[in-house]
């Protein structure tokens, strides 16, 4: 699997989730067997590059390559422009984002609302191949079937996007107007794949090794992308890997491992984020951890309430090492027990 001349460690990739796909989680995933991980969004306004929220989405210390960022804008020569500023960051790919549903994305006609302006939409893909080309960086997009049920347009979309260098294209089974309600169809991403030559990726509803498989064989994909499914259960992905290669299913992780990939993490993300916003990012990431575990939702309730990270992850220390009392290994994951947590989701924080 390559992008462009990239070459990647396997076809499991994760999903860009504003608020959750930071350096911390990327390189969790990493280590559980994800090939491939795109940062969370970052705007291509100019005035905001400088504020703290970029600058932490645009922090790529120490992270393993391939580094890939995804920027956001309405305006081809403003996505140019911050395609070159993350470039010269340490962004060795730039993924374009078609795909978000959010209101608050769309209502300024970005994301997932560029599908409804075709012209727009490639014009964009064009100027930021030919600001990510002479620097040798592969461009890539996240998009969705269409606008609507009646505008279904990844088809024709993906055929014009390769056309202007794009060179490897996503599709989220669902279109804008789905959000994330019912469920994903996969025949429009096996129809992209039909169209197109450069790689495409097959997103959405994969919760399972079972599920990634079929997701592979029905739409042709060449790779997966998984979002809501690796929130508190990044390991899934060395599932996934495992069951495609062998047919069998990993047991599931030892509470003693998933308590030191937890506090790592934490350690991790309380560096990234500072001791007041990283207390407080980081219930999201616990409660995805616990959500079925014995004792979870108390155990949730009383992390809401501390600011403290010392506190905060004494006590993920201290559940974990009850947990552990009780049982040798998590219960096994339920197919439907992904987070309802959302992909591009913004969540209620300091804005950029």
């Amino acid at each position: 699997m390559h992008i462009g001349h990239i070459p990647l460690a396997n076809r499991l990739f994760v999903a860009p989730m504003a608020g959750v796909t930071d350096r911390p989680f990327r390189q969790l995933c990493k280590r559980l067997g994800a090939g491939y991980a795109v940062s969370e969004m970052v705007t291509s306004r100019k005035d905001l590059w400088a504020s703290l929220k970029t600058s932490r989405r645009a922090n790529h210390e120490g992270e393993p390559g391939p580094i890939a960022v995804q920027i956001a804008g309405t305006d081809a020569a403003m996505m140019a422009e911050a395609a070159a500023y993350n470039i010269a960051r340490g962004a060795q790919i730039i993924d374009i984002n078609m795909g978000c549903p959010a209101k608050k994305v769309c209502n300024k006609w970005a994301g997932s609302a560029l599908m409804q302006d075709e012209a727009l939409a490639v014009e964009i893909a064009q100027a930021v191949v030919d600001a990510c080309a002479p620097r040798g960086v592969p461009v890539t997009l996240k998009m969705r079937t269409g606008w609507c049920q009646q505008q279904r347009n990844a088809v024709r979309l993906a055929r014009a996007f390769e056309a202007v260098g794009v060179q490897m294209l996503t599709v989220h089974g669902r279109t804008r107007e789905q959000g994330y309600r019912g469920d994903a169809e996969y025949d429009t991403i096996a129809a992209v794949k039909a169209a197109v030559r450069v790689p495409v990726v097959a997103n959405g509803d994969i919760t399972s090794p079972e599920k990634a498989r079929l997701v592979l064989a029905k739409t042709g994909a060449d790779a997966i992308m998984i979002g809501r499914a690796a929130q508190g259960r990044p390991w899934i992905f060395r599932e996934i890997a495992h069951y495609l290669a062998t047919g069998e299913h990993l047991a599931p992780p030892l509470v003693a491992e998933v308590r030191r990939l937890l506090l790592a993490h934490l350690q991790d993300h309380y560096g990234l984020y500072g001791e007041a916003s990283g207390v407080r990012s980081a219930r999201k990431h616990i409660a995805w951890y616990v959500r079925d575990l014995p004792g979870g939702e108390a155990f949730r309730q009383q992390i809401n309430t501390m600011e403290d990270c010392a506190a905060q992850w004494q006590a993920v220390a201290d559940y974990f090492d009850a947990l552990g009392t009780q049982m040798d290994r998590l219960p096994t994951a339920r197919d439907d027990a992904a987070p309802q947590a959302r992909e591009c989701k913004h969540e209620q924080e300091q804005q950029h």
